[in-house]
């Protein structure tokens, strides 16, 4: 297992020949509340060679939990959240899933970074063997309203993950002019 830096990539079909499908789990704590405490909502978006969404069809998230071809799925296991991605089913025009965690506008509660005291995203087999994980560096996040954790993506005929941490202050509406989608 190899842990990053924000950054950093790792190649994961390279390094472990045969691999068709990984599972990429997030997880992170929350400073406890006695009021409402924010909604972190998992978010991955299927890019083409241009860095921007294929299409609003090509999200998937808490109201979307399947894109079309079924190739990334939301999954249940061990993590706070997973998605499952099925990498041989992945259409070619994708060449990135980006993975973003975004604190939900519509709960009452905080609406930013601020109450998260750790948070990671992990890439894993199926069966659980961790091939890489990225603890995201927090720091002061009281601006922050939505993070891109990492992203999954095509280097020639393998998939890589590279390390982002990359936080946006201007929440979904930074996030959908950036991938060209509409929220």
């Amino acid at each position: 297992m190899a842990t990053l830096i924000s950054g950093a990539n790792a190649a994961l079909t390279a390094e472990n020949p045969g691999l068709e499908d990984v599972l990429v789990g997030f997880g992170w704590e929350v400073i406890p509340s006695r009021g409402p405490q924010a909604e972190l909502v998992p978010l991955a978006i299927m890019c083409g060679a241009d860095d921007h969404a294929l299409s609003n069809d090509h999200l998937v998230f808490f109201n979307q939990l399947e894109s079309q071809d079924g190739s990334v799925v939301f999954a249940t296991g061990t993590d706070v959240e997973e998605i499952d991605v099925d990498l041989a089913l992945v259409p070619t025009e994708v060449a990135k899933i980006a993975f973003l965690v975004y604190v939900d506008p519509d709960v009452r509660g905080a609406t930013d970074f601020s109450a998260v005291r750790s948070a990671y995203v992990r890439v894993a087999t199926r069966d659980g063997r961790e091939l890489v994980r990225f603890d995201l560096p927090l720091g002061d996040n009281r601006s922050v309203h939505a993070m891109l954790f990492g992203e999954l993506y095509r280097h020639r005929d393998d998939w890589k993950f590279r390390a982002v941490g990359q936080g946006y202050t201007s929440g979904l509406a930074g996030v959908a002019k950036d991938f060209r989608i509409d929220l």
